[in-house]
């Protein structure tokens, strides 16, 4: 996207965030890929806050907020650690049940990631989407898209299998909802790849769709597929036989020219 498009944006939620420690990548001091979807959800949240829909808000009538499908590409060189992130987020497509978010990341004044999430209001009893009149009188819609046209969630081809983990749901892979967390599932695709591989490469797009919600003491499997597309993979979390999450990922070799050691980390004293 053009620096230039983001005048189009009538309405957007701007936040800034360091890298901390647990979202810290463990070989090269950056910013973990996957970690970046966790300050967009926050990011989202803080959003809905301000326009007074977020998850306390909707709780008393009913509601609450799910991701359905989620798409992030990055583009840039990730930031170190300490560093100083920034995401701009907005509405970019309403319709009566579905509700698009898209968004920038940027460090230092550059965007090093870029992408989408779709998102539902669901009522607490039936587990249906409902209406997003609430939404539409609180949001204006910006048609800024990041990735192109919204386009539905597809799984590509395999063409072997790559590797497969069992994990049983523990407390830490909750989220306030009592529901997995997203990253959970995203951790447990990671998990598939061995360390050698995560040495040498580092992600650089996802695209993630949640079919159904998991609980604490599920037991889940996650199989890693190679694809006929160099470097990418499918990550198929299944409960019981059937998907309750599916993950296409797509990775590039990790550019070491720049180290920790040689950069000028500026790490300030806050009061």
């Amino acid at each position: 996207m053009e620096k230039e498009d983001l005048t189009k944006i009538t309405d957007k939620y701007v936040k800034t965030y360091n890298v901390i420690l647990d979202n810290m990548d463990l070989y090269n001091y950056e910013l973990r890929p996957i970690s970046a979807i966790m300050y967009l959800q926050d990011a989202f949240a803080r959003y809905c806050a301000t326009k007074k829909v977020a998850a306390y808000d909707l709780f008393p009538k009913n509601m609450y907020w799910i991701v359905t499908e989620f798409n992030i590409e990055f583009i840039d060189k990730l930031p170190f650690w300490s560093e100083e992130i920034e995401i701009k987020i907005w509405i970019s497509e309403l319709s009566k049940l579905k509700i698009y978010t898209d968004y920038e990341i940027t460090y230092k004044d550059k965007p090093f990631a870029k992408g989408n999430a779709l998102w539902f209001l669901i009522d607490t009893n039936t587990k249906r989407p409902v209406k997003t009149d609430i939404i539409s009188e609180r949001f204006e819609v910006s048609h800024v898209l990041v990735l192109g046209e919204h386009r539905k969630f597809s799984l590509p081809e395999t063409t072997e299998k790559y590797n497969e983990i069992t994990h049983k749901i523990n407390f830490s892979d909750l989220d306030f909802n009592k529901h997995v967390n997203n990253k959970s599932y995203i951790n447990l695709a990671e998990m598939t790849a061995p360390e050698e591989f995560r040495k040498t490469r580092v992600l650089k797009n996802l695209h993630i769709r949640f079919n159904k919600e998991t609980f604490l003491d599920d037991i889940l499997t996650c199989t890693t597929n190679r694809t006929e597309f160099a470097d990418t993979y499918t990550h198929i979390v299944e409960k019981d036989g059937v998907s309750v999450c599916d993950i296409v990922t797509t990775w590039k070799e990790r550019n070491n020219k720049i180290n920790i050691l040689d950069y000028n980390l500026d790490v300030k004293n806050e009061r």
